[in-house]
């Protein structure tokens, strides 16, 4: 009975531990998305920032009083919180789109790229760029209609080749996704050397940015970040069964077919959506799942959400940072994420050398 007992508290920590965890992310992620927004080249208050998106809101804008500009309005409401929304969810679906892969290849270092569905985005992108495509449609432009529909083109041609029997191994298909990336970036790259007028703008669109964010762009990206995200959470429990192998899994009565295609097709759908308004942004999908990881645990009930909170945050601050530390210019928000995340990589490589030798 003691040992039960002790059993009990020492899992009634963790439970409190990860909740505590899930809290102080979304609380903190609150604090961030406020303080990004008051921060610019033209410098809001942060209490007139709250006030101004507080406004908004329905019943409680009513007992507010409009005590700040126009001009603050604007900045406000038109250009960074569309801005700063945009980063939250691109962190977002990232964030998830890793822990996810992460979970269904039962490897920390993998990345939401790993099947060529960043590379794919890619090459639809810089297609659009370099045959000067004008049409849109949803208040989108030609680029990020071209990018998600090259990134899910990528995803279903991995798909294709790495099916065999049936089946798809995850072995076949890290491998497929790996070479298909490699040929979809030396196409990238050969038409960035034939396009000489256009490479200033594929060149910059490939580093990541989110300068061109605008309500448009949120609401496209939305509802696959929302549902994503939903289905992840949902399916949770069935990743922790996939970690204990294929055939555990299966004898378990989990139905690992359909569900390795539910989940790497649920995983590219967001990553094609984020990639496609964002450019190609590196290392969210990397990092935050394997640091959620080491405060939550590896179950993906708490991961997963964990994951969520925390890629929107990494992706806030870097905005942040990528927008402010040389105002009135900015840097592509790729390079800041790059700044974090190769030296994290080089950890996680020399780790995971030592655990083999």
């Amino acid at each position: 009975m003691e040992g039960t007992l002790t059993i009990s508290q020492r899992l009634a920590a963790l439970q409190r531990r990860r909740a505590t965890v899930l809290v102080a992310l979304g609380l903190l992620l609150l604090l961030v998305v406020v303080v990004a927004v008051a921060l610019g080249a033209v410098n809001v208050p942060l209490l007139t920032s709250a006030r101004i998106i507080l406004k908004r809101l329905p019943l409680l804008g009513r007992l507010l009083d409009a005590t700040w500009s126009p001009t603050e309005e604007t900045i406000i409401l038109s250009v960074r919180l569309p801005r700063v929304m945009l980063a939250l969810l691109v962190g977002m679906g990232l964030a998830v789109a890793g822990a996810i892969f992460q979970g269904l290849f039962r490897n920390p270092m993998a990345d939401p790229s790993i099947i060529g569905s960043s590379q794919g985005a890619a090459l639809g992108a810089t297609i659009a760029f370099f045959f000067g495509i004008n049409v849109g449609w949803g208040g989108l432009s030609a680029v990020p209609l071209f990018a998600f529909a090259g990134s899910m083109g990528a995803v279903i041609l991995v798909y294709v080749i790495a099916r065999s029997g049936g089946r798809v191994s995850i072995s076949s298909l890290l491998l497929v996704g790996i070479a298909l990336s490699s040929f979809l970036a030396s196409i990238v790259s050969l038409l960035m050397v034939v396009s000489e007028d256009r490479m200033h703008n594929i060149f910059f669109w490939l580093m990541g940015g989110l300068g061109t964010g605008n309500w448009d762009m949120v609401l496209a990206v939305l509802p696959f970040v929302v549902s994503g995200s939903a289905v992840s959470i949902f399916c949770g429990k069935d990743l922790n069964l996939l970690l204990l192998g294929e055939d555990r899994a299966a004898q378990l009565g989990l139905e690992v077919e359909r569900f390795k295609w539910l989940m790497i097709g649920v995983a590219s759908l967001v990553v094609g959506a984020a990639v496609s308004v964002s450019g190609i942004i590196g290392f969210v999908g990397l990092m935050t799942p394997h640091i959620v990881r080491l405060l939550t645990g590896p179950d993906h009930r708490y991961l997963i959400p964990g994951s969520i909170l925390g890629g929107g945050l990494f992706l806030v601050l870097a905005d942040t940072l990528a927008r402010t530390v040389i105002a009135p210019n900015e840097l592509p928000v790729g390079i800041v994420t790059a700044f974090f995340g190769a030296p994290f990589f080089i950890y996680l490589l020399k780790r995971r050398k030592r655990a083999i030798i």
